[in-house]
């Protein structure tokens, strides 16, 4: 009777501690999108094709802009689409930026997660130097 009883406990413990492990992990799509690295920073300049949204961590979606450049088009990764919304950023297709960010891979393709845009004389600050998000410890309200 005790072997069994403490079996049970024993098995009940396994799980909880294998949720835990899964839920400070995250889920979806931030499992697969690397941290920004100053080192890999770069800045481009070109036109926004189009503005997407994405499901993103938990009920949220993030918001990506597909520039053309020179060079290509590339994936910009801007932030989460709730903390545009709350500063009443916008983004509009036809419109030219210049980006600062870090140059990283996501899911086997090339990326670019904004620390800052300029449009204009406009200057948008998403992330600190060391690339921590303005969003950082905010809520989603």
């Amino acid at each position: 009777m005790k072997f069994r009883i403490l079996t049970q406990l024993m098995s009940t413990l396994l799980v909880l501690c294998v949720s835990i492990v899964f839920a400070q992990r995250g889920g979806g799509y931030r499992k697969h999108t690397p941290n920004y690295d100053p080192k890999t920073e770069v800045t481009v300049k070109g036109t926004i094709e189009e503005v997407k949204q994405y499901p993103s961590k938990g009920n949220s979606t993030g918001t990506h802009l597909m520039l053309k450049t020179s060079e290509g088009t590339n994936d910009v990764h801007v932030g989460p689409s709730w903390f545009l919304s709350q500063q009443k950023i916008e983004f509009a297709n036809g419109n030219e930026i210049e980006v600062t960010g870090s140059k990283v891979k996501v899911n086997g393709k090339d990326a670019l997660i904004a620390r800052e845009i300029k449009e204009g004389e406009k200057v948008i600050t998403l992330r600190n130097a060391q690339g921590v998000p303005e969003w950082a410890g905010k809520r989603n309200q």
